[in-house]
């Protein structure tokens, strides 16, 4: 399988070299240069095979023959060795629990494949490789734990200061080791900016042997994949119907891996992209307009995304055409008010207690199922509650208890290094560093 970059078609590398490199020339993502095809039988009988079969299934066409069959089966296996259960909060709404993972976050399986396959590809490697990433708030936490004292990476994570919740932040900061955190004096779209003006800069490239982890990244990316197979065979184990399928989203990439499945024969009868106050893509699918906004805060903030990369693979996946879009996805924007309120409900008429992610996507989708009363779906809930603790008990006036899994990290020193939202500042401080 080759990758063509978005920006540059003329370009195109395998498996590994976009795993390494992250990107592309201009800044571009890569982007399968076909999209392989689920078998009929295998969609519609799911319950036959195990999970770890299944995922080494979505995953085999993307990687061909650059990692032997035995260690990919392995690195799948690996991938998803937590619950992923599909529960039901009524009767028209499941939730998809992506937060049983070692960070309590869905990124815990791209971060985790990405991990393992970077590793595999570097093992003969003698220079030392520098991974960076940014975060709106999971995703720095699933890849320090990913590449936690691998040998031979060093880590290095920018993230927005004071838009971070405390689980979230001492997740990115209080390891050590190869891990390094960069507190930014911005937004996480002047963090994504950095990191993508370190991509192109050839004097850095020149010095160090980059690579990001974040869903830019197609290895980070494409095995997110797994979970919408994870959920099709729970579902089809007690409902007829096609599920509607409601992702929280900020960057895209969750979403857009869903959208990916779901054009390679997963059923689905429509996709919500649930957004927070950022809603540049819920206002494009209404007007046709692409208009990057600045980022605003919010309560969900892994969300808080003004400029969302991925969703030039979206618009790639429909080939541009803005109609065939529209009948698939719709987008929805729910405010903090409204996240607080259905935090509440849901907690006391059913007793589930959701995140204000897992909010957002449930107040879009039950706005969606009022006006298509013979539907039901699923949404992803893509982090524990215990990581917003602060919205979650204003809601639901519940006390959170911290895990046994986190008591450890949330005692521990926080270290970070304070950086401007100014490229010559995290220049300087790489070439330093190497």
């Amino acid at each position: 399988m080759n990758y063509y970059n978005l920006k540059d078609r003329h370009e195109q590398v395998d498996f590994k070299t976009a795993t390494i490199k992250g990107q592309g020339k201009e800044k571009g993502l890569f982007f399968p240069e076909v999209i392989p095809q689920f078998e009929k039988e295998f969609i519609n009988n799911l319950s036959q095979f195990s999970d770890e079969e299944i995922a080494f299934r979505c995953m085999a066409d993307f990687v061909g023959n650059e990692i032997p069959v035995e260690v990919l089966k392995k690195i799948t296996a690996e991938t998803i060795q937590f619950d992923i259960p599909l529960k039901k909060i009524n009767d028209r709404i499941s939730v998809l629990e992506l937060f049983h993972g070692p960070t309590l976050a869905f990124k815990d399986v791209g971060a985790g494949f990405m991990s393992r396959c970077l590793s595999y590809f570097l093992q003969d490697e003698h220079k030392k490789v520098t991974v960076l990433a940014a975060t709106s708030g999971d995703t720095g936490g699933a890849v320090a734990h990913g590449f936690y004292k691998a040998p031979g990476i060093d880590v290095v994570i920018l993230y927005p200061k004071n838009r971070v919740s405390k689980v979230q932040e001492k997740q990115l900061t209080a390891l050590g080791e190869n891990i390094t955190a960069l507190e930014v004096n911005g937004s996480f779209d002047d963090c994504q900016n950095l990191v993508k003006q370190a991509f192109a800069d050839q004097e850095i490239n020149n010095h160090i042997l980059l690579t990001s982890a974040n869903s830019i990244n197609a290895a980070r990316w494409l095995p997110q994949q797994i979970y919408y197979l994870l959920a099709l065979k729970q579902w089809q184990q007690s409902e007829k119907e096609v599920p509607v399928i409601c992702v929280p989203s900020g960057n895209f990439g969750n979403i857009c891996a869903g959208l990916l499945a779901h054009f390679r024969g997963l059923p689905a009868d429509h996709f919500i992209a649930a957004c927070n106050q950022n809603d540049v893509i819920p206002q494009y699918l209404k007007t046709k307009n692409l208009e990057i906004k600045p980022t605003v805060a919010t309560l969900s903030n892994a969300m808080d995304v003004g400029n969302p990369s991925n969703f030039v693979r979206i618009l790639e996946l429909f080939d541009h055409e803005f109609n065939t879009l529209k009948k698939t996805v719709s987008g929805y924007s729910v405010n903090d008010k409204t996240t607080l309120e259905t935090i509440a409900k849901v907690y006391t008429e059913y007793g589930y207690m959701l995140d204000p992610h897992a909010a957002v996507a449930y107040a879009a989708l039950e706005e969606y199922l009022i006006q298509h009363p013979d539907k039901k779906g699923f949404i992803l809930g893509t982090a524990h509650p215990v990581k917003f603790p602060d919205a979650v008990e204003k809601a639901t006036q519940v006390e959170i208890k911290i895990p046994d899994s986190l008591g450890d990290l949330m005692s521990r020193e926080k270290k970070t290094v304070e950086i401007n939202s100014d490229f010559k500042e995290l220049k300087r401080f790489l070439l330093d560093k190497n």
